[in-house]
């Protein structure tokens, strides 16, 4: 089977594999790295730098925590609960966009309840006694360890499966190994018929984790130091909000790009399996051994700031969602939307429209939300203050990211739009940022 036109690359082929070989190689002992740094390198990657000064390359293997029979308890644990919470757990069935060759996925939302249950579940085991959080920290390398080679080997079964056992159209090869790796070869893959694997990589094991890791950061610090720093506080009131947000607005999540044009594979599956719960939950890992004072009024002058941007970030994907569901009939601060009827043709010859808003957040840029979501990353760091850089590699991480994705998406929609989508560009010219990008 050919693979759609989803699976071409928005680079040139010599970034193409430069960036694929790269991640793919580098990613892992990252983690590990960011990890050893974090929690015994009291965060400086200049004691990190003297520590293979002495000791080379044989140091990064002394270093490299071996998975153990407890680290792969705890993921075991883990996961069998989110994926039994998600295909037990009552929900509401949500239609996912029709995909090019004209398959609409059916979900069961049920994010939002999953994620409380894992909150109320994983604290209660801590209050009564019966699990101690702690051990999850004491165990992090360990467990890193383990799902660096673990996500690998399950990227590798995704890779057989969209060979052998696609389910659904949606899927195919492009000739390449490494790009059908790295790039996925099924866009909405399952096991059975309920089973969504995407919506459990992203959501209920990678975004949940970050969750879970938040409150264990917590709970670490004040096992160690007898009490909770208002720092570490802001940073795990923000990073909770935010993924409650995410949960919130779950459903409308799976009209991103991250499920609805991205196709399963070492990029997405891995990383929401490894580099989420490692470095999007990385600024909670050093204000475990840095608990900082900031002091009333700026703790609750950065959480009130922080707060403001998450709010605004749901702002942006909420009147999307409500200016999509009723075919562009609602109000946009409180006037008629202002929009775009654009029409494309799917991969199978058929004549399809889209409503594109021009008005609101949306007015200001096609992906003004992820500004907000930047800043919001950066208010959650900014608690463990400026002494050292590495607690901002996720900030540095996320505007990288979302740049990168804005580019495929322009691309993706140019050649999906056409003229219509020049029409768009002339009338929201600003990628991002209005007036820089």
């Amino acid at each position: 089977m050919a693979a759609s036109s989803e699976t071409k690359t928005v680079h040139s082929p010599l970034v193409t594999y430069a960036s694929m070989l790269s991640l793919l190689t580098f990613c892992p002992p990252f983690v590990i790295l960011l990890w050893y740094t974090m929690v015994h390198a009291d965060g400086s990657i200049t004691q990190t730098g003297n520590y293979f000064k002495q000791h080379g390359l044989q140091g990064f293997i002394l270093i490299w925590p071996k998975p153990t029979a407890t680290a792969w308890k705890i993921i075991f644990c883990y996961g069998a609960f989110e994926a039994a919470l998600q295909l037990f757990l009552p929900g509401k069935r949500v239609q996912g966009p029709m995909s090019p060759t004209g398959h609409c996925p059916v979900y069961k939302a049920n994010g939002m309840a999953a994620y409380f249950l894992t909150l109320f579940t994983y604290l209660s085991l801590w209050w009564f006694g019966i699990f101690n959080p702690a051990v999850v920290y004491d165990c992090l390398g360990e467990i890193f360890s383990a799902l660096i080679f673990g996500s690998f080997i399950f990227c590798i079964f995704l890779y057989v499966k969209g060979h052998l056992a696609p389910s659904s159209t949606d899927s195919g090869s492009c000739g390449n190994i490494i790009i059908d790796f790295y790039w996925g070869m099924e866009l909405y893959p399952r096991i059975g018929k309920d089973f969504d694997i995407k919506v459990f990589t992203n959501c209920r094991f990678g975004m949940m984790s970050w969750a879970v890791l938040a409150v264990t950061y917590c709970i670490k610090q004040h096992e160690q130091n007898g009490r909770v720093a208002d720092s570490m506080l802001v940073n795990t009131i923000l990073m909770l909000v935010y993924v409650t947000k995410f949960f919130w607005w779950e459903a409308g999540y799976w009209n991103t790009m991250d499920i609805a044009h991205d196709r399963a594979g070492f990029y997405i599956c891995w990383g929401c399996l490894v580099w989420v719960p490692s470095v999007y939950t990385s600024p909670g890992m050093y204000l475990v051994n840095h608990p900082i004072n900031l002091g009333t009024q700026l703790a609750v002058c950065i959480l009130v700031t922080g707060i403001l941007c998450i709010y605004i970030n749901y702002d942006c994907d909420r009147q999307r969602q409500e200016f999509r569901q009723p075919n562009g009939r609602c109000l946009i601060w409180g006037k008629a939307p202002s929009k775009i009827v654009a029409s494309y043709t799917t991969t199978s010859g058929e004549t399809k429209t889209s409503l594109l808003l021009t008005s609101g957040w949306w007015g200001l840029s096609p992906r003004f939300h992820y500004v907000p979501e930047i800043l919001a990353a950066f208010f959650w760091t900014v608690p463990a203050l400026f002494n050292h850089f590495l607690p901002y590699f996720y900030v540095v991480f996320l505007t990288i990211l979302l740049i990168d994705r804005a580019k495929r998406d322009d691309d993706r929609c140019r050649s999906k739009y056409g003229k219509y989508w020049k029409l768009y560009c002339e009338k929201v010219p600003y990628k991002i940022l209005p007036g820089v990008y």
